[in-house]
């Protein structure tokens, strides 16, 4: 965890052990990165506000290592700064304030997406094919056979891509994508859905259309 305020880092750490995990607490960007240099976590919560920097650099650390879950924490509800955020590399974000519930869910989500890699040495991979393009799930990563451009994908921006591959040519309902993905949506996941939508085409670019269907979901192909 990844907090400078102490009230809340306290609070947090109370909830987080009785829910059953093993938390170190860091409180500021330097001290993270060494925590992060003694012992990978298994999944990290991080503040965007941090007094020495931003936590996207905190962000950037954790995502070389493909097997931690990253869930970001920011007080600012814009589209801009969760952004920053899940382009740093951030799995999911939640929004202050936010119950203990909905951190709960949304910890075990990402722990349950990220689980497989930290149990398998070398997990099979799990590849969706559309055109020319491959996307490996387990390694988070989309290829173009055609001329090797690649890029790297956040564990929600893999897994709805993966969705939409699955299902080219064909409407998938909003409904359908949050319920898959998150598993125990809350009330905010529709917005976090948009959000990692914008990144996900960001990323893109060109090479995948993936079209809005208004009042209905999403569409790659025709």
């Amino acid at each position: 965890m990844v907090e400078d305020d102490d009230r809340v880092a306290r609070g947090l750490v109370r909830a987080l052990l009785r829910a059953g995990y093993r938390v170190v607490r860091a409180a500021d960007v330097a001290e993270a990165l060494e925590l992060i240099d003694e012992q990978v976590p298994d999944l990290a919560l991080v503040d965007m506000g941090l007094p020495d920097g931003h936590g996207s650099a905190v962000v950037r650390k954790l995502r070389e290592q493909p097997a931690t879950g990253v869930l970001v924490v920011t007080a600012q509800d814009s589209e801009a700064e969760r952004v920053v955020g899940l382009r740093a590399g951030a799995d999911d974000y939640v929004v202050k304030p936010f119950s203990l519930a909905e951190l709960l869910a949304r910890i075990e989500a990402v722990s349950r997406r990220t689980r497989a890699l930290r149990q398998a040495v070398a997990p099979a991979a799990v590849v969706h094919c559309w055109g020319t393009l491959e996307l490996d799930v387990t390694a988070r990563t989309v290829r173009d056979g055609a001329d090797g451009w690649s890029a790297a994908l956040t564990a929600i921006e893999s897994a709805v891509l993966a969705l939409l591959f699955e299902r080219a040519g064909q409407p998938v309902e909003r409904g359908f994508v949050i319920d898959q993905v998150w598993e125990a949506p809350t009330e905010s996941s529709s917005r976090t859905l948009d959000t990692h939508m914008a990144t996900l085409r960001g990323k893109l670019g060109e090479r995948v259309a993936i079209r809005t269907l208004r009042g209905v979901g999403y569409q790659v192909g025709p």
